[in-house]
Parts: C-alpha cells; sequence; structure tokens
C-alpha cells in the first residue's frame, strides 16, 4: 500500500498540469481572437475616420483648386483663412505662392509651423498629399495639392484639426484594452473551470484503474493468505503420512480426514476466487429469464436442510410467488449463501428463517437468523471480500458474501446487514421485478 501515495501524487500532478495546458491553450486561442477583432475594429474604425476626414479636406480645397486652374489671377472671392459653419468647420485653408511666401490673412503668417513644408514639397513634386503632424500640440491633417500657372506651381494646402479623432480613438483604444483583459479573464475562468469538468472522466478513469489495481493487490495478498493455511496443513499431512508410510491406513485416518478437508476448503476457495476473477473481468454474464423467486428459495434451501438438523438448528422457509427476471443458477447461490452464512452463526436450538415477499415494484428477500449478531464497527465492512469478523466461525473463506452482493448487483438489486431487534442478524436483499440488462462496460 506503500506505492499508493506516490501513484497518487503523480496522478494529481499529472492532472493539473494537463488542465493548466487546456487553461493556456483556451486562454492562448481567446487572446489571439481577441487581438485580430480589436486590431481589425480599431483599424477599420480609425481607416473610416481618416477618409472621412481627407474627403472634408478635399472637398474645401477642390473648389479653390478649380480657380486657381480657370482663372488668369489668384482668386479673392474664396475665403481663405478658418472654415465655419457646414462641412468646413474646423477647417483652415492656405495658398502658398511659387516663392514659398504665404497668400492670406497676415496672421495666418505668424503662426509657427504653417504652412507645412513638407507637404508643399510632396505636393510640388506631383502628388496629393495627406499627412498628420501637430501644430503647437493641437493634431491636425494636412491636405496639399499643387496647381500648375504661368507665373509657377501654387500649392492649396486644407487643414483638419483632430482633437475629436484623436480622443474618439483613445476611448476606443481603452475600451478594446478594458473589455478585451474582462473577456480574457472571463475566458480563463470559465476555461479553468470547464476544464476541471473535462477531465472528470479522465479523473474518474484513473480512479477506477487506481482501485482495480488496489483490488487486485489485495485480492492477491488475502488469497495468498488464505491459500498458505490449508496448504501448510496439507503439507504437514502429508509429511505425517511419509514417516508413517508402513502403518496401517486406520492409524493414519485423521491425517486423511485434514488433507480431505483442507481439499474441500481449497476447492470451494479456487472456485469463488474464479468466479470472482470472471466477474472483475467482465466475462461473466447471466442468464436471465422470467422465474419465481420462491421456487428458487426453496430449491436452494432443501440441500442445507440436512446441515441445519445435524448442527440442532431449525430452518424455516416462508415464501409467496415473487416473479423476477434473473439468472436461476446465481440467484440460487445468493440464497445457498445468505442461508448458509446464518446457520454458521446459528447456535444450537435456533430458528433461521428465509422470507420471499413482493412489495411493491420490489422483490424482498430476508435471512433471518437468531445467532450473536453483528457488531456495530463489523456492518460496513460485512460485504468486503476476505474480511472475517473476529467472532466468525472457521472453514470460511471470507468470499461468500462479497459473491452475494455482485450476485444482487448484477441483478441491480440492493443488499443490506442489520441487526434484528431482537437479536440475531438480518440479511435483507431487495430485487425489481423487471431487472434490466446493467450497460456494457
Amino acid at each position: 500500500m506503500a506505492t499508493d501515495a506516490p501513484r497518487e501524487n503523480g496522478d494529481a500532478a499529472l492532472l493539473r498540469r494537463t488542465r493548466l495546458r487546456l487553461l493556456a491553450w483556451s486562454g492562448g486561442l481567446t487572446l489571439v481572437i481577441l487581438v485580430a477583432l480589436g486590431t481589425a475594429l480599431y483599424l477599420a474604425v480609425s481607416g473610416s475616420l481618416a477618409a472621412r476626414g481627407t474627403d472634408l479636406l478635399a472637398a474645401r480645397a477642390n473648389p479653390i483648386v478649380q480657380a486657381l486652374q480657370s482663372q488668369g489671377q489668384v482668386p479673392g472671392g474664396f475665403v481663405l483663412g478658418p472654415g465655419f459653419g457646414n462641412g468646413s468647420s474646423g477647417t483652415l485653408v492656405l495658398i502658398v505662392r511659387p516663392d514659398g511666401t504665404l497668400l492670406g490673412p497676415a496672421e495666418l503668417q505668424e503662426i509657427s509651423g504653417l504652412p507645412d513644408q513638407a507637404g508643399v514639397v510632396a505636393a510640388r513634386a506631383g502628388a496629393t498629399d495627406v499627412r498628420q503632424v501637430q501644430v503647437s500640440s493641437i493634431p491636425i491633417r494636412v491636405y496639399s495639392v499643387a496647381v500648375s500657372r504661368p507665373e509657377g506651381t501654387y500649392v492649396v494646402q486644407v487643414l483638419g484639426e483632430r482633437s475629436s479623432e484623436v480622443q474618439l480613438l483613445s476611448t476606443l483604444l481603452e475600451v478594446l484594452l478594458v473589455g478585451g483583459l474582462a473577456a480574457l479573464l472571463l475566458a480563463l475562468a470559465a476555461g479553468y473551470v470547464y476544464a476541471g469538468r473535462a477531465l472528470i472522466p479522465v479523473r474518474a478513469s484513473m480512479d477506477r484503474r487506481d482501485a482495480a489495481l488496489r483490488r487486485q493487490r489485495e485480492f492477491t495478498a488475502n488469497a495468498s493468505h488464505e491459500l498458505r493455511t490449508p496448504l501448510t496443513v496439507i503439507r504437514t499431512s502429508v509429511a505425517d503420512l511419509r514417516r508413517n508410510r508402513k502403518q496401517p491406513v486406520e492409524k493414519v485416518g485423521e491425517a486423511l480426514d485434514d488433507i480431505d478437508a483442507e481439499v474441500s476448503h481449497l476447492t470451494a476457495l479456487v472456485e469463488d476466487l474464479l468466479l470472482l476473477a470472471r466477474t472483475d473481468s467482465g466475462a461473466l454474464t447471466l442468464d436471465r429469464t422470467p422465474l419465481d423467486l420462491a421456487d428458487v428459495a426453496v430449491e436452494a434451501v432443501g440441500p442445507l436442510t440436512p446441515i441445519a438438523a445435524q448442527r440442532g438448528v431449525q430452518l424455516e422457509v416462508d415464501p409467496r410467488p415473487a416473479t423476477v427476471s434473473g439468472d436461476p443458477l446465481r440467484l440460487r447461490q445468493l440464497v445457498t449463501i445468505l442461508t448458509d452464512n446464518a446457520l454458521a452463526h446459528s447456535p444450537a436450538g435456533t430458528t433461521v428463517a428465509v422470507r420471499i415477499r413482493p412489495e411493491g415494484p420490489d422483490v424482498v428477500l430476508t435471512v433471518d437468523d437468531q445467532g450473536p449478531g453483528i457488531r456495530e464497527e463489523d456492518l460496513p465492512r460485512i460485504f468486503e471480500r476476505f474480511w472475517r469478523a473476529d467472532n466468525a466461525p472457521a472453514g470460511g473463506t471470507g468470499l461468500g458474501l462479497s459473491i452475494a452482493a455482485w450476485i444482487v448487483e448484477a441483478h441491480r438489486g440492493t443488499i443490506s446487514a442489520s441487526n434484528r431487534p431482537e437479536g440475531g442478524a438480518r440479511f435483507e436483499v431487495r430485487l425489481p421485478t423487471n431487472t434490466v440488462e446493467p450497460p456494457a462496460a
């Protein structure tokens, strides 16, 4: 049993690592999706605002460009400088002469950074230039377009203030970051919970494996212990026969009787072990047919009547017709095990009662004895394999009641043990009248 703790710790560590890996994968995938969606949304909004702002600047620049291209002199009918109202709100128009001086109100020439020289150079190079700069710490968008005239190339430059656009993008970015972080934390929490739920079958499978290994070790240890005593008796008896090989049979009959008794004990033990091994492996199937449990009980108790008489115990059978769907061989074995167990614990002059009663959807089998009963501390272990109480009579294997419990479980019933108020023990079995085939393991 000392190896159980390291194995359990190793399994727990494996489950924790698996859960963390699942959490990392789900969290990483969620993060990638959030980043991709957030980036796409931010770029879409930013691009839409930039396109709208550029269209606004171009709409104000186009009439001035057309006037410069069609008239012989620089237009005077267009408003230069700030624009107010309609779509021109928040814009500023400048015209740069071929010599680089600024055409327009004198006060505009005093503003540092106007015109935007980089935009002017780019426009004169032959391209309509749009760029984002800062003038006196104010974010603006600059739209520059060149107009060729006989006296040289003019540049129409329209500036649009971007403070509201920048504020909107900053707010959007904050919402995306905070919302994305909250979504990621929620996804991690949900992933942690669902990863734990997803691992429940794995954990259950590991628990079943560990339980099976533990039962196998206990089974092997207990079987070895149970086999050791009869084998020792047989070996001792054989040695005694060898020492007295020239003696008549009647003088060594005690040794032969011991060998016969232990061989019978070994035979019963091996048969029980094989039965339990087949039940554990799932190789044992039940032959289910409709039958009257009362008839099965009468057949099972019949061969035990002479044994009860030899022990001075009265065996009573009180069956009432009760139909169930089950394996007649195993149900007969169930009644035999419970009745034989009651006889083994019954002193001379007492009674063992076997009763069959239909009760609603169930059929109830009860076996009562008038023996010393079952100690309270022994009740939880009464159906364990190889377990025997300290006051148990000699000769048992400790497997009978565990086999009885398996038969009841295979028939989808329940079995319990208790002490009768008037003294003695009671074993009660409840079987459904319509037993269904258990699902495949």
